[in-house]
């Protein structure tokens, strides 16, 4: 069985300022140590030509102690669930935690450190982790990792407390970070923190790089305020320590971070780029050294001036792992197995992001005799997430403070707060941003498949971290209500326009819309079965009709054909998606009336319809036919598919929902006379689909 971890320092209940006289000198291996892992990134960014030497330099003291001292990881097992994570806030100090991974044992060579910021490296020029073993999170867009690492500590807390039982603490790890000021100026930052303070995350450590300076100079120039005073604000625990290279101030304060129940920040006085003639000032944040100034360096520090990327051997030996502590956690994972072996199978499922077996069976399907029944999506949506959660104990989330408006409670299990850590339902209060990456931390972490929650034209404000979601291959699921100028007397502010388009555009993001109830539950189908890409619900708050021809089984085409009226070929297809799916079909019928005949599509996610093989596309889009499309959005992106499409250009407006789409010209009236314009103008011409057009489908390779 794993020892636990066992802290003898006193809590500190206040402010602590750790400077004392006594024991400053390290030991000559330990400064040894240091300036190996400062010359080492030094090396890495002159290599380049490019990126980050002084962030690296001065920080080299807290890694030293970190990797040595306190982080249990596995380098052969860079995956291990119980590891402590690691996040560097500040990424473009990325060339330190490559140095760190190389010294520690990491897939991480010295012929990886020397291909920096170069093309398919493991070494990027900001930290990916799908490029590196170890990189837990992408970290560069400054104040998202300590968001992240505020989700990872909030997923270990919740997974401790489920699967935790007596002696078998299989669930047990602390969450480092390394952050500086541009991270904590990011507002990002604020509403995490604030959050977990809220939450009293004791396993959560932060070490802050107060450096002094920022790209244009001295942190003075804008960045004066009391950061310890706000920290102890917030409910954390909060330490300072004067001079980074105090290796015993620092081995202290880290102790008794370890040891209280909040979480912790420990403000650590450092001299960017540390050695360097430029030390001290922004000319040595983001250039590398130059050959002179490195030299120098490396003369300073006892080196060869001339040899680069060299390790001694006695300082490789200072960071050999073990795999001890995970060999430890296998064998009381084996022992709790035997003991709790549901338990155990569900943690492993988790770990594998596989979800129960027959969980799709359990979700609502809406009959087609209901088609009389509006419903709005988001009320379908309270269904499908009920019903996904009692199936799937690892699905879990929350809301941005709307919780009645995104009608996202859970009703089989509780809040999330510090008395109640099994709770899965996540108060985020109103920070959108700070939710989204804070989810991304939790499936960074793995063991929850998070959701969150907000108004479509909310989720402007987490964009940011949206983004990273995307980027860094995190299946977080996007609950975004109030789709359109259908929520009415809210106005402008609160209607999103062109909200669909840059969500749509962004790579490796699936966004549904979906029509009716059918739709909601294949979308959330959907989201789940793909765990690699996040995915945003774009659901109404306005009444749907259920529809005949939709199931939750089509969702996955991402388009398809609902219904056709009248002959085949039809004169015009009709697409669209959300609520203006039921107004296609009620313009289609009233074409059918007149003896004009059409098929309406539904495009329910542009983005799973574009992954089809081109004979499904042209199926749904054959040549011959003109395809006109309308959506209570932008028409920009419709060209894709459309020879004609119908949107909205402005902004919405304040009034009923019915009276503002009445003002854009969203009615069977209006649309059916557009639809005739379209037929009219393409008649006897020849219509070729817009699928497959070699204009959309050439370009730069998608890696």
């Amino acid at each position: 069985m794993a020892p636990k971890r066992k802290v003898t320092t006193k809590d500190s209940p206040v402010t602590k300022k750790l400077n004392t006289n006594e024991n400053l000198i390290p030991t000559e291996l330990e400064i040894k140590c240091i300036n190996s892992i400062r010359v080492l990134a030094a090396d890495t960014v002159e290599k380049a030509k490019s990126g980050h030497p002084g962030a690296p330099m001065g920080c080299a003291p807290m890694a030293h102690l970190l990797w040595k001292e306190f982080m249990r990881y596995s380098p052969q097992y860079p995956d291990w669930s119980n590891r402590d994570r690691f996040v560097l806030s500040n990424g473009h100090a990325c060339a330190l935690l490559y140095s760190m991974l190389h010294l520690t044992g990491y897939d991480v060579t010295l012929d990886d450190l020397k291909q920096f910021r170069q093309l398919m490296s493991k070494t990027p020029g900001h930290p990916e982790c799908f490029a590196t073993p170890g990189v837990e999170v992408c970290t560069g867009p400054l104040g998202q990792g300590i968001c992240n690492a505020v989700g990872m500590a909030m997923a270990e807390r919740h997974l401790a407390s489920v699967f935790n039982k007596e002696g078998f603490p299989i669930v047990d790890h602390f969450t480092y970070v390394i952050c500086g000021d541009g991270c904590l100026q990011e507002g990002i930052s604020s509403e995490a923190s604030s959050l977990a303070g809220h939450l009293k995350l004791g396993k959560l450590i932060v070490l802050y790089d107060d450096n002094h300076i920022t790209i244009d100079g001295e942190t003075e120039l804008s960045f004066t305020e009391d950061v310890v005073k706000r920290y102890d604000a917030y409910g954390w625990h909060t330490q300072i320590v004067d001079d980074a290279n105090n290796l015993n101030a620092m081995r202290d304060a880290i102790l008794a971070a370890q040891s209280d129940d909040r979480p912790s920040i420990i403000k650590i006085r450092t001299v960017i780029g540390h050695g360097s003639l430029a030390q001290g000032t922004e000319k040595v944040h983001g250039t590398p050294l130059g050959a002179a100034d490195l030299q120098q360096v490396k003369r300073l520090f006892g080196f060869n001036p001339d040899e680069c990327f060299a390790v001694a051997d006695d300082v490789r030996a200072v960071y050999h792992k073990s795999n001890d502590d995970r060999d430890h956690w296998e064998v009381m994972m084996e022992e709790y197995t035997q003991q709790f072996p549901d338990l155990a199978a569900d943690f492993r499922r988790r770990l594998r992001r596989e979800l129960p077996a027959g969980w799709k069976d359990q979700l609502p399907r809406f009959p087609v005799e209901q088609e009389t029944a509006a419903i709005a999506t988001r009320s379908h949506s309270e269904k499908v997430l009920n019903a996904i959660a009692n199936v799937v104990p690892d699905f879990a989330g929350g809301s941005a403070d709307l919780t009645p408006s995104n009608l996202t409670a859970l009703k089989c299990t509780t809040d999330f707060q510090p008395e109640n850590p099994s709770g899965r339902y996540f108060h985020f209060g109103v920070r959108e941003h700070g939710m989204a990456a804070i989810c991304n931390g939790m499936f960074a972490h793995g063991g929850i498949r998070p959701f969150c929650a907000t108004f479509l034209n909310f989720i402007s404000y987490a964009l940011g971290a949206v983004r990273l979601s995307a980027l860094s291959r995190f299946g977080v699921t996007y609950v975004m209500t109030h789709d359109s100028i259908g929520l009415g007397e809210d106005g402008p502010t609160h209607q999103p326009i062109e909200t669909l388009e840059t969500l749509r555009a962004m790579p490796n993001m699936l966004v549904f819309r979906p029509g009716d109830g059918n739709e909601t539950t294949g979308s959330y189908i959907c989201a789940l079965e793909n765990p690699q890409s996040p995915s945003v619900l774009a659901l109404s708050r306005q009444a749907a009709p259920a529809l005949v021809g939709t199931s939750p089984e089509k969702v996955a085409f991402g388009g398809y054909v609902v219904q056709e009226f009248g002959n085949t070929p039809p004169s015009l297809i009709i697409a669209s998606t959300g609520t203006e799916l039921s107004l296609s079909v009620k313009v289609a019928k009233k074409l059918a009336e007149e003896g004009i005949s059409s098929r309406v599509v539904s495009m329910v996610c542009w983005r799973l319809f574009d992954q089809q093989p081109l004979e499904y596309q042209l199926s749904v889009f054959p040549d011959g036919v003109p395809v006109f499309s309308m959506e209570a959005s932008t028409p920009h992106g419709w060209q894709k598919y459309a020879h004609s499409a119908y949107g909205i250009n402005g902004f919405g407006l304040s009034a009923p929902g019915g009276k503002v789409y009445e003002h854009f010209g969203l009615t069977v009236d209006n649309l059916v006379k557009c639809s005739k314009e379209v037929i009219g103008f393409y008649a006897g011409k020849q219509v070729l689909s817009l699928v497959g057009s070699p204009r959309f489908h050439v370009g730069a390779v998608h890696h």
